[in-house]
């Protein structure tokens, strides 16, 4: 008979080498992620610091194009203070010249001053309602300083209607004729149609024959 031989016990396979080579293959992976992350990191820093020397340079380059900054107490500051202003100059000028005496312009409807009280006639004057001292000098283009010298016991304020009468110097009373209308009175006297109207109380250029007409002085 042939003996029987107990079986060769199967030899289980090894998980070693598998496991190992799985772990040698994580850490050449791990040391190359390290790796690649190393050489990015610095390429980052070279260029931060490329930019940061351009920087650097531009703003150099910008310094050296600023203007100067003068000093206090150089030349041209004194220049500036003692170089005189426009104005300054036109008040010089203004003091140079010499000033021109105001020529009195001569107004032909000028009232009759004191001086003037010798012409022409005297006539008397009633006051009227509505009348003062001073709108009768105006009247007959008096001053009110001749009026009051032609009634010098008269007082100015205290005059009364249909009471108070006033001696009036005038140039002339003119009787009117045949084609003496205003404008040719006026013209005969030397006085302007204006005035002759405001001395006869006129507010039409009308007149009647016959008529008197007082002639103011002018």
């Amino acid at each position: 008979m042939e003996e029987k031989r107990n079986p060769r016990p199967v030899e289980e396979s090894s998980k070693l080498p598998t496991i190992t080579l799985t772990v040698l293959v994580g850490i050449i992976a791990a040391l190359l992620f390290v790796g690649w992350q190393y050489l990015s990191d610095s390429s980052i820093s070279d260029n931060e610091l490329t930019n940061i020397g351009n920087d650097s340079l531009s703003v150099v380059g910008e310094s050296s194009s600023l203007p100067e900054v003068k000093e206090e107490g150089e030349s041209s500051d004194a220049s500036e203070e003692t170089t005189p202003t426009d104005a300054e100059e036109q008040t010089k000028t203004k003091e140079k010249q010499p000033e021109k005496t105001p020529t009195k312009t001569v107004d032909k409807s000028e009232k009759a001053a004191v001086s003037d009280l010798g012409k022409g006639e005297e006539i008397s004057h009633t006051v009227q309602a509505g009348e003062t001292f001073y709108g009768i000098a105006n009247r007959y283009n008096l001053k009110w300083e001749a009026l009051q010298k032609l009634n010098p016991n008269v007082e100015p304020n205290g005059i009364k209607v249909g009471v108070t009468k006033l001696k009036v110097k005038v140039r002339a009373v003119h009787t009117v004729g045949p084609g003496d209308v205003l404008r040719v009175v006026a013209s005969k006297y030397g006085v302007s149609k204006e005035l002759l109207m405001q001395a006869n109380k006129k507010k039409k250029d009308f007149t009647e024959r016959g008529e008197k007409l007082i002639i103011p002085l002018k």
